[in-house]
């Protein structure tokens, strides 16, 4: 036919044959590489994941060794670790052919940059160990320390005097750190597919490098305040700090209004208690004082200027302590000091368990067990009849003892009594819970510091130890309230918050707060003439929402005056004013744009917890479907999928 060719079907079948014999060519040997691979290759590779995988268990038991504050037992579990992770690099190197092998030769160079970064995270371990091994049992904790001989002060004092010739090894650690860091840096998640278990190693190497980035900088940034931490405990030079009691039970920005303070004298390691004194005679003794900020004027009735006690007034503690600073250098007997230490009554509760659930001050005892008056422990309640009674009534004290206590330095012989308690045990019986415990009590921001060496106060920040209100590259709440006349009410009231996010379709994130307030407790007798202890009265409640800088309020319910909205501390700030009553309830929402849209779908979020507050529930809600839940102990963030 004309326009077409004849197809010549016998070149066809060649060439079909062709194709079929190459490709056998190539199946054939194919099947011979399987058949090596079989052999040879996955036993080699199921070796090293078996060897890899006894590292990591080794790795835990580690980890755990130090979760019990064993450090002899965590130096010969690290010890052991090391021999794991030499087979596991051995078993690597067997391998070492898979560097020439396209595609395969990725994953192999990942293993080899993890396992030098475990080398060098080891390297850093041992470093860290090493250090504090001398001094475990100052610590409290189990191993074999250099200082078991002497008085428990003797023994604080040689620790911090030999503490400078250990400090330097903070250079050592944050160098193995880095190198660590600069391994796992090799390592691309997004390498791995996210089918047959791919997503979970992406998952855990993408969660490795944010732990690590974390870590090396938190070292990094907390090095000075290492390295100047025997300065800081008095040696060779003492050093003064001025400590605020804040009663969180009436609570305050900071967190608790300032009941009481003492001067805490501290030379060489060991503590001294110069003074103590109701916050209110320190308060008396300046004059010339400014007029009060419009909150107090407006929520606090006549109290026209401004206290000490109610200097509190920002969020951030260091804020706080400058305005506090500018009254306290007027006062009549002032001292100079190095710095502020403020605490709250949790410190005191869980100290006074730990110490046997009894401790004797001025021929009082307190302890923790519950007293029915106020459903509350015994020494929450004591301190709040002693501090809060009307002094016309002060006889009612049964002994000379507690009514010299009462008023003057309660507070002061209440934490020297604890402090001479602690320190006549043994260290092995109370001293590593106590370190523990304080450790646990900074990180829920139940003690914060100001310090007024920079170095330090820089650590001490990094350390997230000073208060602060942080700058946050994503969503960022933070609910601060202030009890402004309402007795000791924050012992009684329980709180919940609600987050509920919803994205439009151009990316808009429109986010609701409600807080849900109750209060199941029957009121005081607040009538001061009887004597009677005021403790449970109509919760005032000044209330502020910190937002992300830009945000927009679009509309709120459950305050008492109308909403106000500015900027501070780069942050915006939503302001209202609420009331709960005893026996009642009460609900505060306000809904609001956040200033950025939804790009990837990830929305990380930082939620800083108000000091002096307790484990208030937090549920976390996108498009109506519940994603966290949790009860808000510690700063906390989370990465939601918007």
């Amino acid at each position: 036919m004309e326009g077409f060719n004849k197809i010549d079907l016998d070149k066809v079948r060649k060439k079909k044959w062709r194709l079929s014999k190459r490709m056998l060519v190539i199946l054939s040997v194919l099947g011979i590489l399987l058949i090596i691979f079989s052999f040879i290759l996955i036993p080699q590779v199921s070796k090293t994941y078996k060897d890899a995988k006894s590292t990591f268990d080794q790795v835990k038991i580690t980890v755990d060794a130090l979760k019990k504050q064993d450090i002899e037992l965590a130096s010969k579990e690290l010890d052991k670790t090391k021999i794991e992770l030499t087979q596991t690099q051995k078993d690597l190197d067997s391998m070492s052919y898979f560097r020439f092998v396209p595609l395969i030769n990725v994953y192999y160079n990942d293993s080899q940059h993890l396992v030098k970064a475990g080398f060098h995270g080891l390297e850093a371990a041992r470093v860290l160990i090493d250090s504090i091994e001398p001094y475990v049992d100052v610590l409290g904790l189990k191993g074999k320390g250099s200082f078991v001989s002497g008085t428990a002060s003797q023994r604080i004092e040689t620790a911090v005097t030999t503490m400078g010739k250990i400090t330097p090894h903070i250079d050592d650690i944050v160098k193995y750190m880095e190198l660590a860091r600069k391994e796992i840096d090799y390592v691309d998640p997004s390498h791995y597919p996210s089918i047959f278990g791919g997503d979970k190693i992406k998952k855990g190497l993408t969660q490795v490098r944010q732990m690590t980035d974390q870590g090396v900088t938190l070292i990094a940034d907390a090095r000075p305040l290492i390295k100047i931490l025997p300065s800081l405990l008095g040696d060779p030079k003492e050093k003064r700090y001025l400590v605020l009691f804040q009663n969180d039970k009436e609570l305050r920005p900071t967190g608790g209004f300032i009941t009481a303070y003492a001067i805490f004298r501290i030379d060489k390691g060991v503590i001294h208690v110069d003074r103590s004194d109701d916050i209110y005679n320190l308060d008396n003794g300046i004059s010339g004082k400014p007029t009060a900020p419009e909150p107090i004027l407006k929520y606090l009735p006549k109290v026209p200027v401004l206290n000490l006690r109610d200097s509190n007034l920002s969020p951030d503690f260091i804020e706080s302590m400058k305005t506090f600073n500018s009254l306290y250098s007027k006062a009549r007997g002032a001292v100079d000091v190095d710095g502020i230490i403020a605490l709250d009554t949790s410190v005191l509760v869980s100290t006074i368990k730990i110490l046997d659930d009894e401790v004797y001050a001025g021929g009082i005892k307190f302890t923790t067990q519950k007293d029915s008056r106020c459903n509350c422990p015994q020494v929450i309640y004591e301190l709040e009849r002693l501090i809060s009674t009307p002094k016309s009534v002060d006889l009612k004290v049964t002994t000379l003892a507690a009514v010299q206590a009462q008023r003057k330095d309660l507070i002061g012989v209440l934490l020297y009594a604890i402090m001479d308690k602690a320190l006549k045990s043994s260290p092995k019986l109370y001293w590593g819970p106590l370190f523990q415990d304080m450790l646990a009590q900074v990180e829920q921001k139940h003690v914060m510091f100001y310090v007024y060496n920079k170095d330090a106060q820089g650590g001490i920040e990094a350390l997230n130890a000073a208060g602060k209100i942080r700058p946050y590259d994503g969503d960022y709440l933070h609910i601060n309230q202030a009890n402004f006349g309402g007795a000791k009410s924050n012992l009684f009231v329980e709180e919940a918050v609600n987050q509920d996010y919803e994205v439009s379709g151009d990316g808009v994130i429109t986010k609701k707060i409600t807080i849900n307030y109750k209060n199941p407790h029957p009121p005081s007798d607040c009538n001061l003439e009887r004597g009677n202890l005021c403790l449970n009265a109509v919760l005032r409640d000044w209330i502020r929402i910190y937002v992300p800088k830009g945000s927009k309020l679009l509309d709120s319910q459950g305050s008492e005056v109308k909403m106000t909205s500015y900027d501070e501390l780069d942050k915006t700030v939503f302001e209202g004013f609420l009331t709960v009553r005893p026996k009642g309830a009460a609900v505060f929402s306000l809904s609001y744009s956040l200033p950025f849209k939804a790009a990837d779908g990830n929305l990380p979020l930082l939620i800083q917890k108000q000091p002096g507050t307790n484990a208030n529930e937090y549920v976390i809600n996108v498009k109506g479907k519940e994603v966290n839940k949790f009860p808000l102990l510690t700063d906390k963030e989370v990465r939601l999928k918007i």
